[in-house]
């Protein structure tokens, strides 16, 4: 099996984008690739990535009324990504449509709790229960809605493979043991995130930022 870490790469400088994922395209099994990136280089970014020869997982976390978003997924018609993102807030509706407007080929994964928000950063939008309970409550939503699987932090990922067995589950926001953990504010090892039920890693800042990508991809491969 190819491995289950995707690398964030999240520059806007398309050189360094390639460059970076040429160093590391042995030790990962895929490139995520963000809105600054999408934003800065659009469709023709996405293609010079592509020829890296990785699964590439664009992630634009689309949010909107349902006919947007299903119109901006056609919009990105012929890059046929491996994996898209949206926000699974939107709505049964919204990620019916997100998925029917996808090609066949690409998994479309709801959003529930981002990794930079706690309890009390839900609470303040009007979220209560905290963050265990808005993911159980997003998944089974995504699920009912036909979406493939969600995003989640390691933390809640055990509870949302229990409801969804055959979902696929991205866990960003893992650190290796000792990294700087940024501005997440709930992380965990890439070994706990996939003991915990995780299909695939997202890990940017500990491999990008390295003095050596490529020997930081390799070591955290290693662990798993």
């Amino acid at each position: 099996m190819s491995s289950p870490i995707f690398v964030a790469i999240d520059t806007p400088d398309l050189a360094r984008a390639v460059a970076l994922a040429e160093k590391v395209k042995a030790h990962v099994g895929g490139l995520k690739l963000g809105l600054e990136f999408f934003s800065a280089h659009g469709h023709h970014g996405v293609r010079e990535m592509g020829q890296v020869g990785l699964p590439i997982f664009l992630d634009l976390k689309l949010h909107d009324i349902p006919n947007t978003v299903a119109s901006a997924i056609q919009a990105l018609h012929g890059l046929e990504p491996s994996i898209l993102t949206i926000h699974a807030a939107g709505g049964r509706a919204m990620m019916e449509d997100a998925k029917a407007a996808a090609p066949e080929t690409t998994r479309v994964v709801g959003v529930t709790v981002l990794t930079s928000l706690d309890g009390d950063d839900l609470s303040s939008i009007g979220v209560q229960g905290g963050e265990h309970a808005q993911v159980e409550r997003l998944t089974g939503l995504a699920r009912e809605a036909g979406l493939d699987g969600v995003v989640c932090s390691g933390f809640e990922v055990a509870a949302a493979r229990k409801m969804w067995r055959d979902g696929f589950f991205v866990v960003p926001g893992v650190r290796p043991a000792g990294g700087a953990i940024g501005d997440q504010k709930r992380v965990m090892t890439p070994r706990q995130a996939l003991d915990n039920g995780a299909s695939i890693l997202v890990i940017g800042r500990p491999i990008t930022r390295a003095e050596d990508p490529d020997a930081a991809a390799r070591a955290i491969a290693a662990t798993l």
